[in-house]
């Protein structure tokens, strides 16, 4: 019997994840590096476990993440998201209990960019009236 893979993408600020969902033990690699080695928080590693945890999968599945660009605090986001769009492909049950924890939603926050004539986005240089 050959083994089911689902996958998902997220994004979150300039941080991309592409996720693999294989039957398994619980095992979470990413970018060929063990869950806990690859982040260094564990506010990280708890954000990027919630949720196979909330839907209780946690040790059904072997997560293969590729991580790119942005931050830790990004790519923790997109992994997390990237999680839950899987596992909603894996059984669609799982989808209100992501959706009403907000797992589902991508957060189109991202930097402003750094008009000209300003030192940054919005900062202005001080104003001398003589």
């Amino acid at each position: 019997m050959k083994a089911k893979k689902f996958s998902g993408t997220g994004r979150r600020k300039e941080a991309t994840a592409s996720v693999y969902l294989l039957d398994g033990t619980g095992n979470i690699v990413i970018n060929k590096k063990p869950l806990e080695k690859y982040f260094s928080r564990s506010v990280y590693v708890k954000d990027v476990k919630l949720p196979l945890e909330l839907t209780s999968t946690d040790k059904n599945y072997d997560v293969f993440v590729r991580a790119k660009g942005g931050g830790q605090s990004g790519q923790a986001e997109a992994i997390r998201l990237a999680i839950a769009r899987a596992l909603v492909l894996s059984n669609p049950k799982f989808r209100p209990a992501l959706k009403k924890a907000g797992f589902l939603k991508r957060d189109p926050r991202v930097v402003e960019r750094k008009k000209y004539g300003r030192p940054k986005a919005r900062k202005r240089f001080q104003f001398s009236k003589r």
